[in-house]
């Protein structure tokens, strides 16, 4: 029987923290925030061979797949634009609520004007995808030059030890079983020159 993951066996998504990027302290938490407070969102995108698709940047950071919510966008409408945009996926059911950081901003004003403040949250969610072109690349957003579906060890690799701490978020999610196992070998879906990274967001 599987037990549970604790907070105490991922110190820096459950340990207080200081971003200097984003000026704020971040502090995880299993609760489901409310959803008036969530400014961002980011996926750990499941295939159905339960490989997670992680995003190359063009500056070689590897990334799961998400962003900033933009006004009155639903969470399910902000997923499934970030799919899009980052990983040209389509979600295939339902979000599974896996964390959120609560971020309490040490700036005056908030990144966009519609985003709450000084606190806010960033939720981190499951979701069953899948790949069925290139990702858009709005000009507005992070040019992806790749996309890649790997076993959660190899995503957590792939991604590295960063501020984002998204390998952490990929190692919880496959602690919590919603990364079955699978022998078969992970494709390549898009038709990008494949990079080599260790680096993360």
């Amino acid at each position: 029987m599987r037990s549970e993951p604790s907070s105490g066996e991922f110190p820096t998504l459950f340990t207080e923290r200081y971003l200097e990027f984003a000026g704020c302290r971040v502090l995880g938490t299993f609760d489901v925030p409310p959803d008036g407070l969530v400014a961002k969102l980011h996926l750990v995108a499941v295939t159905d061979r339960g490989h997670v698709l992680v995003c190359v940047g063009e500056d070689g950071d590897v990334f799961l797949p998400g962003g900033t919510r933009e006004p009155d966008e639903s969470l399910a409408d902000l997923a499934r634009r970030e799919l899009r945009e980052e990983a040209g996926a389509e979600l295939r059911g339902e979000l599974t609520h896996l964390l959120a950081l609560r971020a309490v901003s040490e700036r005056p004003s908030p990144y966009r004007p519609h985003l709450p403040h000084p606190t806010s949250y960033w939720s981190f969610a499951v979701g069953p995808a899948e790949v069925v072109s290139a990702p858009t690349n709005p000009p507005d957003g992070e040019r992806v030059v790749d996309v890649r579906a790997l076993p959660p060890a190899e995503a957590v690799a792939a991604i590295g030890e960063n501020v984002s701490a998204h390998g952490d978020v990929v190692r919880l999610a496959a602690a919590r079983g919603h990364c079955p196992s699978t022998s078969q070998p992970a494709p390549r879906t898009t038709g990008t020159t494949p990079r080599s990274t260790n680096a993360g967001r």
